[in-house]
């Protein structure tokens, strides 16, 4: 199983748009790093985000490069101040390929208690992904690549 954490794009500041929707950078660039992740073999079976715009928009582009044909959902457990011990239990329960779209901290605190068990230290890239895989159903990770945003 292979998991692809997403860090959502540049979005516009809220005094610009309340809802943060990405700015044109930020579109551009997640649709870059979306392709770039298809070209490194990404096709997730199922596409999450976390019902922000920013995310969700992030979320879409990275659907349309890497498999347009996988789930497309919003779902619960990815806002920026979620435990990410809920999303890990999550994942334990899955066997499909999944892309996460998600936030600041919330995903480099996921990253670090999936590779390390949550040690401090693990870096995220910015508006990038960094994909994972474990071999015993979730019980231990570790990076296959990573794109900066």
């Amino acid at each position: 199983m292979r998991v692809y954490l997403v860090h959502h794009g540049v979005a516009v500041g809220p005094e610009e748009d309340p809802r943060r929707p990405l700015s044109a950078v930020g579109l551009a660039n997640a649709a870059r790093v979306a392709g770039r992740a298809a070209a490194l073999g990404a096709k997730p079976d199922v596409v999450w985000h976390s019902g922000k715009l920013r995310a969700k928009q992030t979320a879409q582009e990275f659907w349309r490069a890497c498999n347009a044909l996988a789930e497309f959902a919003v779902t619960k457990d990815l806002q920026p101040d979620d435990p990410p011990q809920w999303m890990r239990d999550r994942l334990r329960a899955e066997s499909r390929d999944i892309a996460i779209a998600g936030h600041f901290p919330h995903l480099p605190r996921l990253l670090a208690l999936l590779t390390t068990g949550g040690e401090a230290g693990v870096e995220f890239p910015i508006n990038g992904v960094v994909a994972l895989v474990t071999d015993d159903e979730g019980e231990t990770w570790r990076e296959l690549w990573r794109i900066d945003g």
